[in-house]
């Protein structure tokens, strides 16, 4: 028979094989949008939904996924969803309609909103002290690959099979997954039957779609569109009533006890200041790439490999110090090291070479391996048992927020500063448009008339925008390394109780 002790591993790694086709799906489809609006005679608004309807629903049901495994049983919720993700690929890869695509995409999401906090959530059950450390470096490794993976894997399939292998890539990871789950996996759940806080539920789900949908809106058409504004403004006064709200309720859906803890305060504010840095970046660079060194997809997402091999190698030394040091020192190390990537990017220029920017978005890289799993991990370990699940829930929630408000914010920043460099007198309007829309857009129309000096003009003035919001993203970066420094505590709790227990061994 096995025991616990041998099998939680097994448990993590087809934990990780579910959350890697979860990564994958976040961007895997961003390579297919031009094959779909063929195939499928998608508009531009249907292609935005295709993309925008997964994320609104995992907005919307991450807090009531955690407070519902807690209450009725993580493995049992883990095995839905995972059997709902699968289901839902299959159908989104054999959709003949957009609309067909579009609540498919939805149904991904929402099985994506259980798998994410759900898995997470039972870490603290599975493991203790730094074997817990580990397992969240192995857990937030595996989320962040499959985000620059997506367009690796989507673009070699494109060039392979049609567009619904996209979506198929999912079935065999989550069959493993599946199977590891329900033979190996213990239930486990609040000991407390909790009551389920309906109006927290749709208070926490409206405020944060308002949010979402309105940082969506607001991104595709800029920070003077009203109704992206008012939709935000809404989602924001609605999660302001509803943590009044939470105040009064016996059960309620968020632990607000939570936040007097140093460690699950900063430790969830600091992922989200990562968040929103990491996603900006993930916008930016795909599009230099592609527009400004002509990459094509599959190139592209190669080329984003060296942030990968940074990431790792950051989080295998964090691991390897982080007992000496303390969970200060190398969270503040990595924030140092991210903001010094970020600014020496700024100097990248239309002429740099590849391996210019290799170098910077591999300390990039270091510093996320640094900075965003011991972040997390100080959040989760102060987390106990009975409100694992909501609690995980809340601290993913707040950094799905912060990474839509990062692509929102630094996108904005990023357009208004290319647009601002752009010298189009004389052009026709409908060219002058085009131009303006994107730099995708521009490059491909500038090569399309044969003139290499509108050409240069159109990476010149995206070069001068990416530079700009890496200077923005750099001193976020700047302002967590003093956030750290100032508020986290040298050691979480659970750290402090291991070394403890260590030294009355020794």
């Amino acid at each position: 028979m096995v025991t616990l002790e041998k099998s939680r591993w097994w448990i993590l790694f087809s934990l990780a094989l579910g959350l890697l086709a979860v990564g994958l799906d976040m961007t895997v489809l961003n390579v297919a949008l031009p094959t779909l609006a063929m195939d499928l005679q998608a508009s531009t608004s249907e292609l935005q939904w295709i993309l925008d309807s997964y994320n609104l629903v995992l907005a919307a049901m991450l807090l009531p996924a955690g407070m519902l495994g807690d209450r009725y049983g993580r493995k049992k919720l883990l095995l839905a969803s995972l059997f709902l993700f699968g289901g839902a690929s299959a159908a989104c890869a054999f959709s003949d309609t957009p609309a067909m695509l579009i609540g498919m995409r939805s149904l991904l999401g929402l099985g994506a909103a259980f798998l994410m906090p759900l898995s997470i959530s039972v870490l603290p059950v599975l493991f203790k002290g730094a074997d817990r450390t580990k397992a969240m470096m192995v857990w937030m490794t595996v989320n962040m690959l499959g985000i620059p993976l997506g367009p690796i894997v989507g673009g070699w399939l494109l060039n392979q099979y049609n567009w619904g292998s996209v979506f198929l890539i999912n079935l065999p990871l989550i069959a493993i997954a599946l199977i590891a789950v329900g033979l190996l996996m213990p239930e486990s759940h609040s000991p407390e039957r909790l009551r389920l806080d309906i109006p927290g539920v749709l208070g926490s789900s409206a405020g944060l779609v308002g949010i979402t949908y309105g940082v969506i809106r607001v991104g595709e058409y800029g920070w003077d569109d009203r109704s992206g504004l008012l939709v935000m403004a809404a989602g924001v006064l609605i999660l302001i009533l509803f943590v009044i709200g939470e105040r009064r309720v016996r059960h309620p859906l968020i632990d607000l006890s939570l936040f007097r803890s140093s460690s699950f305060t900063w430790g969830t504010l600091l992922a989200t200041c990562v968040s929103f840095a990491m996603f900006g970046l993930l916008f930016a660079m795909p599009q230099y790439f592609q527009a400004v060194n002509g990459a094509d997809a599959f190139g592209t997402g190669l080329r984003l490999l060296p942030m990968i091999g940074g990431m790792m190698v950051g989080a295998k030394v964090s691991e390897a110090i982080i007992k000496k040091f303390g969970a200060r020192i190398v969270v503040s190390f990595g924030f140092a090291v991210i903001a010094g990537s970020l600014f020496l990017g700024t100097v990248t220029g239309p002429e740099s070479g590849y391996a210019f920017v290799a170098v910077w978005i591999s300390l990039f890289g270091v510093g996320l391996g640094f900075a965003l799993p011991t972040s997390m991990d100080l959040a989760i370990g102060e987390l106990s048992a009975e409100r694992g699940g909501v609690g995980s829930a809340l601290i993913m929630a707040l950094r799905q927020v912060g990474g839509a408000i990062g692509v929102a914010v630094l996108g904005s920043a990023l357009n208004s500063a290319y647009q601002s460099r752009l010298e189009l007198d004389g052009l026709p309007g409908q060219t002058a448009n085009a131009i303006k829309k994107s730099v995708s857009t521009g490059a491909a129309t500038a090569r399309q008339m044969g003139l290499p000096d509108l050409l240069a003009m159109v990476k010149s003035a995206y070069i001068h925008g990416m530079s700009l919001m890496l200077w923005i993203c750099g001193g976020i970066a700047a302002i967590s390394f003093v956030l750290a420094v100032l508020f986290l505590p040298r050691r979480a709790a659970g750290e402090t109780k291991a070394q403890g227990e260590s030294d009355l061994r020794a």
